[in-house]
Order: structure tokens, then sequence, then C-alpha cells
């Protein structure tokens, strides 16, 4: 028997990110999920968008539990995942016209979320499509005490780590041609951000 991880709030969330990104990622062909944690958001959204190729990916150390979900869920459009640390590996460009990741910014420190966004420019082409989901910070302001305490408690045990400003993360989308185009509000006082690649850089 495959020993499976498990994590509560993938479960939790899973069925309010489909029912945005069911529309968000309705015209794509290939989605990256970056940091796909236990496999749990892979299986379900690859199984509910059966047009999109879901490449999963994670760093090395998570991998035998994601092959664990896809091995159980054998949809025949998910893909073992890529090893993918933000900070030092790379992704083909234009592999994918759309990206997501969940609940990853602000676990990860400034340098490794500036490198993902970078990472994402690269690998969109335009009009490309980047959702992130998680709890943001908007106009300087938590949206809930809970939200104030979480980021105290992430700062405690790793002061890289904390709830992200949504316009610094604005700020890394523009400088990689990308533009927000929708918020969503999601369950548990956490946001669902779309972004588009507006103008695909070419090399010189």
């Amino acid at each position: 028997m495959n020993h499976k991880p498990f994590a509560a709030a993938a479960e939790r969330n899973s069925q309010p990110i489909l029912d945005v990104i069911r529309e968000e990622f309705g015209g794509l062909t290939s989605v990256l999920e970056v940091g796909s944690g236990t496999g749990q958001h892979a299986v379900r959204f690859a199984a509910e968008l059966a047009h999109v190729t879901w490449q999963t990916s994670d760093v090395a150390e998570n991998h035998a539990g994601v092959k664990a979900w896809l091995r159980d869920a054998g949809l025949p459009n998910i893909r073992n995942p890529l090893a993918l640390d933000v900070l030092t590996d790379k992704v083909p460009a234009d592999t994918y016209d759309g990206v997501f990741s969940a609940n990853t910014a602000h676990i990860m420190s400034l340098a490794a979320v500036e490198k993902m966004f970078s990472t994402v420019s690269a690998v969109l082409p335009e009009a490309g499509v980047f959702v992130l989901y998680g709890p943001f910070r908007i106009g300087g302001n938590f949206n809930s005490p809970s939200n104030a305490q979480f980021h105290r408690s992430l700062r405690e045990q790793d002061a890289t780590m904390g709830v992200r400003h949504l316009e610094d993360l604005d700020r890394l989308a523009e400088a990689g041609e990308m533009q927000r185009v929708r918020l969503y509000a999601m369950p548990a006082n956490n946001q669902l951000v779309v972004w588009k690649k507006v103008n695909k850089r070419h090399p010189t």
C-alpha cells in the first residue's frame, strides 16, 4: 500500500480553488504547479480539468508523496514531479501557458519569492496566466487577526518567512511583464490572485 501524505487544508480549499481555476484555466492546455506539496491539489484539479496537462513540481524530498497520489489517481493528463527549487533550478521557457501555486509565498524567503516570479515570467508566453493562492496583506493590512497571528508565528519560526504584501508581488509581476487582472476572496481569509503575461520578452 502506498503511503500518501495528507494535508487537511488542501482537502478543504481544493473545491473553492477549483471553482475559480475552472474559469481562469479554461482556455489553457498545460499548467505547471510550483510546489505540489502532498499532490492532493494536482490530482483533484487534473481530474476536473481534463483539457489541461498538469505538471507537478517540488523539491526532491516531496516527490515520493506526490507520486503516490499520482499512481493511485491514474490520470492520463498529469505528469510526475519535476525537481524544482526556485532558487536553483530552471524550467524550460514557453513550455506552459499557465502556472499555479498554493500556500508557497509565505513559507519561501523573499529571495525565493522573487525567483519564483522571474521563473514564472520566463516560462509563460504572452497571455499566459499565473494563479497564486494564499494569505496576503493588502494596503499594508492583514485581512484578519488570525492572519496577523499567522504572520507572527511564521516570523518566529524563520525571519525570512511571512505573509507577503500583495503590492510587492504586483511589482514583481510587473517586472516580469505580468499584470494583475483579478483578485478573489477565498475561505479562511485567503485570496487567489491572477496575473497575466502581457508582452512576451524577446532576448536581445
